[in-house]
């Protein structure tokens, strides 16, 4: 669980109203309600199906951001290659929370935590267009694009973390 206090000036001395904790299998309508509002902005229709599936046989780390109490994110890690790469999956913030920096922190507290696991020697990612700035701005860097990969007119975008921002 992730319970560092803020730094910033406004809430210094309170509690963070933001959290960070290991999903559990009552989370799953709350994570399923988040990917259908990112519907077809940034998420296929049929993807809500392969996000199921995920949750329920793919999964390996995932976690939940709650803000104010309510799950506004969520995300996880896979591991291939022995262990020894870590993939960012299925990273999701509700539309409301979006441009807060939600999303930012998720994403750090996974490299975090993968940096302290020892071992790993790639992190990636594969998103969208509709998400690879988010990526970039964040150290990862552009490794190949395919074309209608998700869905038509959500193409992938497989980016490789190389901790330069």
């Amino acid at each position: 669980m992730d319970t560092r206090t803020p730094t910033h000036p406004h809430t210094a001395g309170r509690p963070d109203p933001v959290v960070i904790r290991e999903y559990t299998p009552a989370d799953k309508a709350d994570v399923l309600r988040l990917i259908r509002l990112n519907t077809p902005a940034s998420f296929a229709p049929a993807e809500e199906a392969d996000l199921d599936e995920y949750l329920e046989h793919r999964r390996e780390l995932y976690y939940v951001l709650l803000a104010n109490g309510t799950i506004a994110g969520c995300g996880g890690i896979n591991f291939a290659d022995g262990g020894t790469t870590a993939k960012i999956s299925w990273d999701i913030v509700h539309p409301a929370w979006q441009g807060r920096s939600l999303g930012t922190r998720l994403l750090e507290y996974r490299i975090e935590k993968l940096e302290s696991l020892g071992g790993i020697r790639r992190i990636t990612v594969r998103t969208s267009r509709q998400a690879h700035r988010f990526y970039e701005k964040r150290g990862f860097v552009l490794r190949e694009v395919r074309r209608d990969y998700w869905a038509e007119g959500f193409d992938l975008y497989a980016m490789e973390y190389t901790g330069r921002r």
